[in-house]
């Protein structure tokens, strides 16, 4: 009885999220998020974190690529992508300075609801085409190696994946077991050059 209350919880939650995701895009006149909200609300089942965070990292996104893109200092000197996973931010990809990467990460650290900044953004050229193909094929590998991930209670969506240049940055609320057992089945992935972990860790399930 208690887990069916607990599931039925979770329901609501990703319903109201889907809910609130799709109003706010019919509001914006952005036809196309509706897809990628009802996705949203149904990942929420099995996301350990609050629904309302969920909604924060997809707002936190949303936000930061566009004061980036506003930046011209920023804009034309580099090319960086956001992830944003329980308001922890990691700016990935390339920029042509040390100084036009300080500034990105000191403009989206002032955003609202950001908890942190996680600066992995390499001083150099652009990835050409090729290798970003192939950092998109590692990370599909990727989370198929999650699933051989066999602890009780490990689902795979709950790990997010975000490659750049062969390097694989994993975030998400897990046990620490959890996140040895990731890394590892993510190491052997061929073509993988090295695991970051970023996550942040729990103790038991929730």
């Amino acid at each position: 009885m208690h887990s069916w209350s607990h599931s039925n919880r979770r329901l609501n939650h990703a319903g109201a999220l889907a809910a609130l995701l799709i109003a706010a895009s019919l509001l914006q006149g952005c036809g196309p998020l509706v897809v990628g909200s009802v996705a949203a609300g149904a990942a929420t089942l099995y996301d350990r974190r609050p629904y309302y965070v969920v909604i924060d990292d997809q707002q936190i996104e949303l936000a930061a690529m566009n004061a980036l893109l506003q930046d011209p200092g920023i804009a034309n000197q580099a090319h960086i992508s956001v992830t944003s996973y329980n308001r922890t931010v990691l700016l990935a990809g390339r920029a042509d300075s040390p100084e036009v990467a300080e500034r990105a990460t000191r403009r989206l650290s002032e955003l609202p609801r950001v908890a942190r900044v996680v600066d992995e953004i390499v001083i150099g050229p652009r990835l050409g085409l090729a290798r970003k193909s192939e950092d998109a094929y590692l990370s599909s590998r990727a989370k198929l190696a999650l699933g051989e991930v066999d602890l009780p209670d490990f689902n795979a969506t709950r790990v997010k994946i975000v490659t750049e240049n062969g390097v694989v940055y994993l975030m998400g609320l897990v046990t620490p077991e959890e996140a040895t057992a990731a890394a590892e089945k993510v190491r052997y992935v061929p073509g993988v050059k090295r695991v970051v972990k970023l996550f942040e860790y729990i103790h038991g399930n929730r």
